[in-house]
């Protein structure tokens, strides 16, 4: 099982911009569908953003899109998440998340219940 360290967590004013990063050990990221998560207190845990590893293919739900970015550096076996236009409501702590893939066929959950592997979340904070 996969350990997973997130970072990059900030306070910035809205506009502005992050990269999360999410650093993977015990096993290839290239293994496993990659995802960040964010969540607000008392409330779940939504995704953002996930990257299915052997073939770099991401997806985000419609109201992620366009803003933010994720990828994958297999050679340093880190998860990155660009936050552009940041606005007060992406306020939250964003968590990175590791499933491992059974077969190159196999699809990403899309759902915090898929996920086996959790790093200790990493916040950030937008402010008007």
């Amino acid at each position: 099982q996969v350990q997973l360290v997130e970072s990059g967590g900030d306070s910035v004013q809205a506009g502005g911009s992050l990269k999360l990063s999410c650093t993977v050990s015990g096993d290839s990221a290239s293994r496993y569908c990659t995802a960040w998560f964010r969540q607000i207190p008392g409330k779940e845990r939504d995704m953002v953003a996930v990257i299915k590893g052997w073939s770099l293919n991401s997806w985000y739900p419609d109201s992620m899109k366009g803003r933010f970015t994720i990828s994958l550096d297999k050679d340093k076996n880190m998860v990155f998440l660009q936050l552009n236009n940041l606005k007060p409501e992406d306020t939250g702590m964003y968590y990175c998340a590791a499933r491992p893939l059974r077969t190159l066929s196999s699809t990403c959950s899309t759902t915090a219940s898929g996920y086996y592997s959790w790093g200790q979340g990493t916040q950030v904070t937008v402010s008007t």
